[in-house]
């Protein structure tokens, strides 16, 4: 059996953020490989995520980030279930970050359910015509403009979106991270971004 060393669950909490105990449980569960022991812990943060997704959430915070010279602003609301975790640093870090991430990206909507329906529809059209350009079958046709809804939604939805300060992770792995170290419920509720001279 592979002994675990304190430095190895150190480094391991350093690059996750995750508790001590679970750091050892993860070196434990995969033979202390660091790299496995980080993916063993994402997949537990996004199980705790959906054990906790019922919650009621009425606690949170509002965050702004100003960029260009006071020409380009978000405000992002960010909910969690109690005042406690409202007023946590990794919280408060969490939210300011993906303001500054929306600036960055200007994403349409925070999920690609939210995306309005006469956006879909014209993005769907736009890629049809272009494969009906390439004469391909019908049934192809289908497969080409599912693959690019995909592609779309993943470059236009905040949770699909890669994170601008890393995009080996999307911003929905950064928000299951986020609830598996804090151990609560947390979910971006809405984000609006001004910028000068548009409407």
């Amino acid at each position: 059996m592979t002994i675990i060393s304190a430095t190895m669950v150190k480094q391991l909490r350093e690059k996750t953020g995750a508790g001590m105990m679970d750091c050892k449980q993860a070196l434990t569960e995969c033979d202390a490989d660091i790299d496995k022991a980080v993916d063993f812990l994402r997949t537990k943060g996004l199980a705790t995520a959906r054990k906790r997704a019922g919650r009621a959430m009425t606690e949170g915070t509002i965050q702004s980030y100003i960029h260009m010279g006071g020409k380009l602003g978000v405000l992002v609301e960010v909910n969690c279930e109690t005042d406690f975790v409202a007023k946590n640093e990794d919280f408060i870090g969490f939210a300011k970050n993906i303001a500054m991430h929306i600036a960055a990206t200007n994403p349409l909507s925070i999920q690609a359910e939210d995306v309005p329906e006469e956006i879909v529809n014209r993005e769907k059209e736009i890629y049809k015509s272009q494969a009906l350009e390439t004469g391909k079958p019908e049934n192809v046709i289908a497969k080409i403009v599912d693959g690019k809804m995909k592609k779309f939604f993943t470059e236009n939805c905040l949770l699909n979106q890669a994170y601008v300060r890393n995009p080996e992770l999307t911003v929905e792995d950064l928000l299951n991270e986020l609830i598996a170290k804090i151990g609560e419920n947390i979910t971006i509720r809405r984000f609006v971004r001004y910028q000068t001279g548009e409407s």
